[in-house]
């Protein structure tokens, strides 16, 4: 009977533990869940070893590997080769981004592709990337970030009329006007911006602003704010 009882009891905090996993932003539950039958899987093999239908070698090995998941982000951190070599690979993969912020949103635009992407920051879909959210979630988004700052509602508008071209009519019934938002770049804003690392020349300012404003210029059927962003970045690191 006790056994049964603590059998209950683990499985009640497990499934605890998966509801809370589903509230996650969709890029988290993946790991998460990957704990969480990690977890089982050891409560499993140690309920085996202790009612020996499980030779001990066995349940080492399984306490072993579980340690060696959990212990992988400290091996990281304890060589940063590891850590400068994944960042690497990822920024191969995504190429040269230029990265725009405000008080909600982190937005991301891929020099290559022209794609825009981004992370919430703050507000109801903290954490959750652009991408994961489907159209109403993005318009209860618009309607927040009417509510806090202009230049959230002029990024996130930007990323609309990417996802969603030819559309206007985002959050129409919501049109709460915003707080004027507060201007002023820094140097490393700025450089983020145009997708440059600390070390940027004059030249390399210039190039990125040229190939930037190439995708983004209105003229060209480019987006407004973020072409004003750009020029913004480029008068501020020239001065």
């Amino acid at each position: 009977m006790p056994r049964i009882l603590l059998l209950l009891a683990i499985a009640a905090a497990l499934y605890i533990l998966y509801l809370r996993a589903r509230t996650l932003p969709p890029h988290k539950r993946r790991a998460q869940y990957i704990k969480l039958c990690i977890a089982a899987a050891a409560v499993i093999v140690l309920y085996l070893t202790l009612t020996g239908r499980m030779h001990w070698v066995g349940a080492a090995l399984t306490g072993l590997l579980v340690a060696g998941r959990q212990m992988l982000p400290l091996l990281i951190r304890l060589f940063p080769m590891l850590s400068s070599l994944r960042n690497r690979s990822a920024n191969a993969a995504h190429g040269r981004q230029s990265t725009v912020e405000s008080a909600v949103l982190r937005m991301h635009l891929d020099h290559d592709s022209g794609k825009l992407s981004g992370e919430v920051l703050s507000g109801p879909f903290k954490e959750w990337r652009l991408d994961e959210l489907d159209r109403s979630q993005l318009e209860t988004l618009l309607h927040y970030c009417r509510q806090q700052d202009n230049d959230s509602v002029q990024l996130l508008d930007s990323y609309l009329q990417q996802r969603f071209p030819g559309e206007t009519d985002f959050g129409a019934t919501q049109s709460s006007p915003p707080p004027d938002s507060q201007s002023g770049l820094t140097r490393r804003e700025a450089l983020a911006i145009l997708g440059l690392g600390d070390d940027a020349s004059d030249e390399d300012i210039v190039a990125a602003h040229r190939k930037l404003m190439q995708k983004l210029h209105p003229d060209r059927g480019g987006n407004h704010y973020l072409a004003a962003k750009v020029n913004e970045a480029k008068d501020f690191l020239l001065g």
